[in-house]
């Protein structure tokens, strides 16, 4: 019998060994690579394709978001709304997007239902028209919320760092201005789509519980070799141009009581020898709610509600940024404080037992991010 006067023994989360699920590769007949987890207790499941289309392959501004946001906007037989009540008839959920590399297509949906709309799925990537009174609300409406958002000293502090660390000039650090936006036409939409949205430029991933004639439909809708072409899109290179001035103030609006602090430095990839180590060092200094920088500076100083450090993990050029938001009247002192931290960093020892609390903090994370096939095959998409 139980004794429930006896605590059960506490283990480290760094005493246990973790291994990721195992994930299975399926390449169908054109080339594309099937990545599938079939685990768990619902019938429920997520699809995703991942083509290499994002700001990185864009040739003109702005066409990879716009390409992504309007992917169900209609096609040569069917308008947007007969797009979307036919997804909502059986409940499933299409959302698409595009980021610095790569656009999406994810599907959410009951199991037996992805049969019915793979169809119209290969519709979409192989006929989207782009028709031009949606755009033209596309256009409308990323005008009305770029000038809100120019408002806000975050989001200028964001493009302005993002500039400074990597050039105007390059995908990383470019940023759409309103001319931008207005310039967007049908043709360069439809090119895009034509060019990076190909059976030799994407990856699937399948996630759920389902049965095996789920992978024979996707092979049989999505895998024919007449879907588009197999060839693999290059990616371009695009040289890191830096700002030769390290420090900037600028006054975005001299009503504001806060000010965008955002400092940063470039980093190395993720294949970098350091960047796993880097990963426990930044969650110690700003990675966490009991990291270095929120204790002194949040929690001792009372400067800001939150301050955050994080590596950048992009495809191409990596960095560290640090970022808060802070009363104006404290901006600077948050700066300095921040600059000490860094300096106790570097001259003091890390204890065993801080260096202890942030392994398992970051375990625990781990084990909570993996609660889940969907979760899992997440994890194995950034190898891929």
């Amino acid at each position: 019998m139980l004794n429930r006067e006896q605590f059960p023994e506490i283990k480290s989360a760094i005493d246990f060994e973790f291994h990721l699920q195992n994930i299975q590769t399926t390449i169908l007949p054109n080339g594309i690579p099937l990545y599938s987890i079939n685990d768990g207790v619902q019938e429920v499941l997520q699809f995703e394709m991942v083509f290499k289309a994002g700001l990185w392959h864009e040739t003109q501004k702005g066409a990879a978001q716009a390409t992504a946001a309007l992917i169900k906007s209609g096609t040569s037989s069917k308008s947007s709304f007969q797009i979307n009540e036919a997804f909502e008839q059986y409940g499933v959920s299409v959302k698409a997007g595009a980021g610095n590399e790569w656009a999406s297509i994810t599907v959410s949906c009951l199991s037996k239902h992805l049969q019915r709309i793979l169809p119209l799925l290969a519709e979409l990537l192989q006929d989207t028209v782009f028709p031009q009174q949606e755009l033209d609300i596309h256009i409308q409406n990323s005008l009305q919320r770029l000038s809100i958002q120019l408002r806000k000293g975050d989001f200028v502090a964001n493009r302005l760092i993002d500039e400074a660390l990597f050039g105007q000039k390059h995908p990383y650090g470019q940023y759409m201005h309103a001319e931008d936006i207005s310039a967007l036409q049908q043709h360069h939409l439809d090119s895009h789509l034509k060019s990076f949205y190909i059976a030799g430029n994407v990856k699937f991933f399948l996630a759920g519980k389902y049965a095996p004639e789920v992978l024979d439909a996707i092979s049989r809708v999505l895998g024919e070799n007449h879907w588009n072409n197999s060839t693999p899109v290059l990616d371009a290179t695009y040289p890191v141009q830096a700002a030769t001035e390290k420090k900037w103030r600028v006054v975005n609006d001299a009503q504001s009581v806060q000010g965008a602090i955002r400092i940063a430095s470039d980093f190395p990839l993720k294949t970098h020898p350091d960047f796993s180590p880097m990963i426990v060092l930044n969650t110690l200094f700003g990675g966490y709610f009991g990291s270095r920088l929120m204790s002194n500076i949040r929690e001792e100083k009372g400067y800001t509600y939150g301050i955050h450090s994080f590596l950048y993990n992009h495809l191409h050029a990596g960095a560290i940024m640090i970022s808060t938001e802070a009363g104006k009247d404290v901006a600077e002192a948050t700066v300095q404080e921040v600059y000490h931290e860094m300096q106790v960093l570097r001259d003091e020892v890390v204890t065993e037992d801080e260096l202890m609390l942030v392994k398992n903090y970051l375990l625990g994370s781990i084990l909570g991010d993996l609660d889940g096939s969907f979760q899992i095959i997440q994890r194995w998409k950034i190898s891929f």
